[in-house]
């Protein structure tokens, strides 16, 4: 356990040397990777969300490669394609596979809601099976595989919403939020003057699939179980624990998968902080980048401007005095 835990602090701080603040968004994002999943981020242009992905696949010694999204791009950019060649002694042509990006351990899909629905789509078999099928034929993905999409705010012209459907297949949904004034300067000090960073790889796979199978042995006691479910049946306005703000703006709240998600996330905390059991805090701390995707509101909910956030803390706070 103690390995463990100091490896995954390493990899924090190695991370942190490159990138400025944004604490939560690299526990979050480590929590997914070691739970996993796939993680959807979402921030305004020039956040360092991409520069965040390419610098937590270095330390992770894990092969890399960035799909750009836009509205032209073809499912086949991304799965890969078949493609008649001449054999060896080119009397005969053949098909034969070439591998799209998809094919590394951490695919960043860059602005994914420029694309089309369409090409979106073409994700979900890799992200739900970790495996491409093109022409009947079934390849699979390498191990570990993660999908970390970026995605700018949905008012932003030229956007394209993520079908229910993937939305679910993201373990989280993680807020990249503005840097604060101190973080300001120390980004613009490190990107234009003569600081150099040279990055560590710190962990690799094989360790990260180590930690993965650790993480669900972690225990989970009847009462977080209950708990967490409760937060989840809280998520639906026709739940009798649900809140006033989910009555009243929610159209309908978070899935099974939504629950496996949060004791996969909160495991993963937990492990991060040297137990070996599930606590109400860990809960807690899942329960907003696993859940916020998986609300949907109601047209009185989208029109009064109300978050998901503010929607879980309420749940969060009655959950809270009911246990």
């Amino acid at each position: 356990m103690k390995d463990v835990t100091s490896k995954i602090t390493k990899t924090k701080e190695e991370i942190a040397s490159f990138i400025v603040g944004q604490q939560d968004v690299v526990d979050q994002v480590l929590w997914t990777i070691f739970a996993g999943g796939h993680a959807l981020l979402e921030g305004l242009p020039g956040l360092g969300k991409t520069m965040l992905v390419r610098t937590i696949s270095e330390v992770m010694d894990l092969s890399f490669s960035r799909i750009q999204f836009t509205p032209d791009l073809m499912p086949s950019d991304i799965t890969g394609t078949m493609m008649i060649e001449p054999d060896v002694d080119g009397h005969k042509q053949t098909f034969v596979f070439h591998e799209g990006p998809v094919f590394a351990n951490i695919v960043l899909a860059d602005e994914i809601n420029r694309a089309t629905p369409k090409t979106q789509s073409s994700l979900l078999e890799a992200m739900g099976e970790k495996t491409v099928t093109v022409m009947g034929d079934t390849k699979n993905l390498p191990e570990p595989f993660f999908v970390l999409a970026t995605q700018n705010p949905l008012d932003l012209e030229g956007t394209y919403p993520l079908p229910e459907a993937q939305m679910d297949r993201f373990l989280v949904k993680v807020n990249v939020e503005y840097p604060t004034k101190e973080e300001l300067k120390q980004i613009v000090l490190h990107t234009t003057g003569t600081y150099k960073s040279s990055i560590s790889k710190v962990i690799n796979a094989e360790k990260i699939i180590e930690i993965q199978k650790l993480a669900t042995e972690i225990l989970v006691s009847e009462e977080i179980l209950d708990y967490a479910v409760n937060i989840v049946m809280a998520t639906h306005p026709e739940q009798e624990l649900s809140s006033p703000l989910v009555k009243k703006y929610v159209r309908y709240g978070s899935g099974p998968r939504g629950l496996q998600s949060l004791i996969r996330i909160a495991k993963v905390r937990a492990l991060t902080m040297g137990r070996f059991h599930l606590s109400t805090g860990d809960v807690k701390q899942a329960a907003k980048p696993v859940l916020r995707h998986r609300l949907f509101l109601n047209f009185e909910g989208e029109a009064t401007g109300i978050t998901s956030d503010e929607i879980i803390d309420e749940i969060l706070s009655i959950q809270s005095d009911r246990s």
